[in-house]
């Protein structure tokens, strides 16, 4: 998928990146190092949680969708991002389930103070291989603008 300026989206459009299978030792790996919660790094201890077995961490997941949608090519044109809201995480992941993201951008504001760039808000769902949503979130980005356009105003 190629990236496109902010000049070329449109509230409502959508997308939707590969996806990515999340084994039990990407969980206890990522678990260990960032997320140590006894249900993410630990087999026997995490069949005494509330989860019944070892679930992939929230961020390990916020992580993974990143990955997938800079993989995808839409964040091309982007130049950064300043905030991260309604963080929702819906369902758990357990190893062997794959996700997907699928993406819908939400708000498109062009910025007068920095005519080479518009904010873009899109809506991130990160989904399991069944088609459930497991986590959502918003990212704001600043994607450039065409040269041509900015030259107009």
């Amino acid at each position: 998928m190629q990236g496109r300026y902010f000049d070329e989206l449109k509230v409502g459009e959508t997308f939707e990146t590969g996806g990515v299978t999340i084994t039990e030792e990407a969980i206890i790996e990522f678990g260990l190092k960032y997320d140590p919660q006894y249900f993410h790094i630990n087999r026997e201890a995490s069949r005494k949680s509330i989860f019944g077995e070892l679930v992939a961490s929230g961020f390990q997941l916020l992580a993974l969708s990143f990955r997938l949608i800079y993989d995808s090519g839409v964040l091309e044109h982007n130049l950064g991002g300043n905030a991260a809201d309604e963080v929702r995480w819906l369902k758990t992941v357990k190893a062997g389930e794959t996700i997907s993201v699928n993406g819908e951008y939400v708000e498109l504001k062009p910025l007068s103070s920095r005519p080479d760039r518009g904010m873009v808000k899109v809506k991130y769902t990160i989904v399991n291989q069944v088609g459930e949503a497991v986590t959502t979130y918003i990212l704001t980005h600043f994607f450039k603008r065409q040269t041509d356009t900015v030259a107009k105003r």
